[in-house]
């Protein structure tokens, strides 16, 4: 299975295509559209998500509530695209409109700059305008379609946030899946924590007064997960590899860990192995879950565990120094809309992220061309290994 996405943050709209999906699985429009409205949410997004409503728009591959087999087409309209259109024009136009809002201070930290050099952009519109994290709302759109997929087959898949610009969430107990998009669905800043949430608050509010942002820590689990899923035998199927790939792969983010993580540079392996257990009822099964539910680049039937961090976002309204690539003199960076913090907001990104590459680590496994076999298949594959 596999993805493209396609648009501007500052165009007509968004555009993903899905390819692989099994024929016949129920899929809705609303499936999606609950997905990206949690992307909008959280404490400290800024103008932009007053303005765009994101749906997503179906326009091929499902039939009468299922899929067909075929490519799955979801279109979601960019609600701000009236106020560019000649900015953002298609067909060309005069110089004066070509010179509108034209981005000759590139952003330290965002893509300006080197994307220019890249690709001879001297407006670095050109670059900033697909670099933008308002290319995630269509990449949720297609990790909304994972976890549906993963849904009916008993996997779930949610997201929290560890840490806000230092504020750290203080966990006195393991939570299951469940518990977890239940209670960070809830929250403003979708933590686990209730006495740390104000706290978080605060900081997003007085990091927005400075005209600065901060980053975070969101935290990804996916429970119900069979055995078996990725490889050892080749490193490029290792399906934690492809997990760090896609958390890094998220605007801004700056790193991924499982489990304990890094922690484990500073522990004995008596501290950080699993031990393996087994009983009738549940087959094999660990005593702890240090190595977040990895084993040799494969799924070991514990949940998944994994983190990634954020770096605070590079557009300020107190921006840094710059030059400007027409002049040579020095300047502040260009200004554009911006959050203070989407760290919130990044946990369900890195969410959907998680479910698409699972999603495709079962459909790599597993017959997929029609979605009651595959159902059939995977409940299979769990008494094999329960009785192995």
């Amino acid at each position: 299975m596999r993805y493209l996405t396609a648009g501007e943050s500052h165009g007509p709209g968004l555009t993903t295509i899905i390819e692989g999906l099994p024929a016949g699985m129920p899929l809705l429009s609303e499936d999606i559209n609950v997905e990206l409205k949690r992307r909008q949410g959280g404490h400290g997004r800024g103008a932009r998500m007053k303005i765009e409503k994101d749906r997503a728009q179906i326009t091929a591959g499902i039939r009468h509530g299922k899929t067909l087999g075929a490519p799955v087409a979801i279109f979601v309209e960019n609600k701000d695209w009236k106020h560019w259109e000649t900015v953002m024009s298609i067909d060309p136009v005069d110089e004066k409109h070509e010179a509108s809002r034209k981005v000759s201070r590139p952003r330290p930290g965002h893509a300006d700059l080197v994307g220019g050099m890249k690709y001879g952009h001297r407006d670095m519109r050109n670059v900033l305008e697909r670099s933008s994290a308002r290319e995630t709302t269509v990449r949720v759109a297609a990790g909304a379609v994972a976890k549906q997929l993963l849904r009916e087959l008993g996997i779930i898949v949610a997201a929290h946030v560890l840490e806000i610009g230092g504020v750290r969430a203080n966990l006195t107990r393991d939570y299951t899946v469940s518990e977890i998009a239940d209670i960070a669905n809830e929250s403003p800043v979708r933590t686990l924590d209730k006495e740390i949430e104000q706290a978080m608050m605060d900081k997003i509010d007085d990091t927005k007064k400075k005209g600065d942002t901060i980053g975070g820590i969101v935290e990804v689990v996916v429970g119900g997960v069979p055995a078996g899923l990725g490889s050892y035998v080749q490193w490029d199927k290792k399906l934690d590899a492809k997990i760090a790939r896609a958390i890094v792969s998220i605007n801004a983010f700056k790193g991924a860990e499982f489990g304990v993580g890094f922690e484990a540079a500073r522990k004995y392996g008596s501290e950080v192995m699993d031990e393996i257990v087994w009983s009738k009822d549940s087959g094999y099964t660990r005593t702890s879950n240090n190595l977040g539910g990895f084993e040799g680049g494969m799924t070991n039937g514990m949940p998944i565990v994994v983190r990634g961090v954020m770096k605070p976002i590079p557009t300020l309204y107190k921006p840094l120094q710059s030059v400007d690539i027409d002049t040579k003199e020095p300047f502040t960076a260009s200004v554009e809309r911006s959050d203070s913090s989407a760290v919130p907001a990044a946990s369900v990104v890195a969410e959907n992220v998680v479910a698409w590459e699972v999603a495709c680590a079962v459909l790599d496994k597993f017959d997929s061309d029609r979605f009651d076999v595959l159902k059939k298949h995977v409940e299979e594959h769990r008494e094999l290994t329960r009785d192995f």
